[in-house]
């Protein structure tokens, strides 16, 4: 007999590994739904604002649907346990924050006992939901290529720069910092 695989799992299977990161996202996301009467999304119907690039964006990528590639999740490297989302069906937005209080009295734990505990408490004990107002960014256009003149490679011309009168891609232009 084959079980289907509950949406915590098939998070798992897409992260790779389960931690408390992967759970925080996952509640995120199960909360946003919820309260926002919306179901995954199909075609940019939701927007994601994400403001850390850690284990939780992989959740609320897999539950809301929303991703890098189609334009509605939106990536702010600010460091922080704080996720927008929004319906342009509802026309409802939440940001929902991890209380710094659902922290307190974990500090001995182990990781797995850590994700559990994330897992099965209360909403309201976790995070912190607002009510927002949310200008949903247009959805995802499609820019035609041209290509740098230094490197060779095709860039998209809404990211392009002009250099010495001919296109250069970010890198190339020297605008480009790695970061890490």
């Amino acid at each position: 007999m084959c079980m289907e695989k509950t949406n915590w799992e098939k998070c798992v299977d897409f992260h790779g590994h389960s931690c408390p990161g992967l759970a925080i996202g996952y509640r995120v996301a199960e909360t946003a739904l919820k309260q926002m009467d919306a179901i995954r999304d199909e075609d940019e119907e939701l927007v994601a604002i994400v403001e850390n690039d850690a284990c939780g964006v992989d959740a609320i990528m897999f539950l809301t649907g929303c991703t890098l590639g189609k334009g509605n999740l939106i990536y702010r490297d600010y460091g922080k346990q704080v996720y927008t989302l929004g319906s342009r069906n509802s026309k409802k937005a939440l940001r929902l924050a991890v209380k710094d209080g659902a922290w307190r009295g974990q500090e001995d734990l182990s990781r797995e006992e850590r994700m559990a505990k994330i897992l099965e408490m209360p909403a309201e004990d976790l995070l912190d939901v607002q009510t927002v107002d949310m200008e949903l960014p247009p959805k995802a256009k499609i820019f035609r290529s041209v290509q740098c003149a230094q490197c060779g490679e095709n860039v998209m011309e809404a990211r392009a720069r002009v250099k010495d009168g001919k296109y250069a891609c970010i890198p190339c232009a020297g605008e480009y910092s790695r970061g890490w």
